[in-house]
């Protein structure tokens, strides 16, 4: 049994810090054989052990905001050749457990469940597992309907479920596997002024959406007084090198 792993980098939000510590996460946490699959527009100061390829391509509209499309093209064929479960990751999760039991899940599409939009059926997809080429026409249909699929979804998480939904795969993840950093970890106002931010028990990943990202958490710097984060240095202990 083994898994691929698979992350991606464009544009400059992200260094390539955030890959390297990401592999060494996986490493850590991973007993099992895998490969580690980081598809980027700049290779630079990416570490040895990383598998590097281009980006491959998407039909995103000129001026369409890119709220995540480009993740869709891991579902098609690319240079990278997957083969059998792979676990996409965003490249702000950072790692606290054991990833093995991802290898042992029986469904061909589950991602992070999302508890703010569990009405809606719209999981997280910081964190999700496919079969390689099981669901290539998710892909072919962004490519050929994009603009009426921008103008119905939001961002491809949102896509991606509606249609896993409809095909009757979509599944998530055990709740306490990819708990949210902000809503989970960091205790509620006014809490949140008293106490720092901790593990929920049985945690795996824990997902870094909106703000504050890993680097601002562990300073506890926040964008709004009301989410106020005291700091949080065990995320430095996890989220290294």
């Amino acid at each position: 049994m083994s898994l691929n792993v698979i992350c991606m980098k464009w544009g400059t939000k992200y260094s390539p810090e955030y890959v390297n510590k990401l592999y060494s996460m996986v490493a850590r946490h991973l007993s099992l054989p895998f490969r580690f699959v980081c598809f980027t527009d700049d290779a630079d100061g990416i570490k040895d052990g990383v598998e590097i390829y281009s980006l491959p391509s998407v039909q995103i509209p000129d001026g369409s905001p890119e709220r995540g499309w480009r993740k869709l093209t891991v579902f098609g064929e690319t240079v990278a050749q997957l083969k059998g479960k792979c676990l996409f990751l965003d490249l702000d999760v950072i790692i606290v457990g054991s990833l093995d039991q991802f290898c042992k899940i029986d469904s061909t599409f589950c991602l992070a469940f999302d508890e703010k939009k569990k009405n809606s059926k719209i999981g997280n997809s910081s964190v999700f597992l496919f079969d390689a080429l099981t669901h290539s026409p998710i892909l072919e249909n962004f490519n050929q309907n994009a603009e009426e699929v921008i103008k119905t979804y939001r961002n491809e998480q949102a896509y991606l479920s509606a249609l896993m939904n409809k095909k009757g795969v979509l599944s998530f993840f055990p709740k306490e596997w990819c708990p949210s950093f902000k809503y989970h970890c960091v205790p509620k106002f006014p809490l949140n002024f008293l106490f720092a931010p901790k593990i929920p028990v049985n945690s795996k990943i824990i997902l870094f959406h909106g703000n504050p990202e890993p680097f601002d958490a562990i300073h506890g710097r926040s964008r709004s007084w009301y989410r106020f984060i005291k700091k949080t240095p065990w995320i430095e202990k996890f989220w290294s090198e």
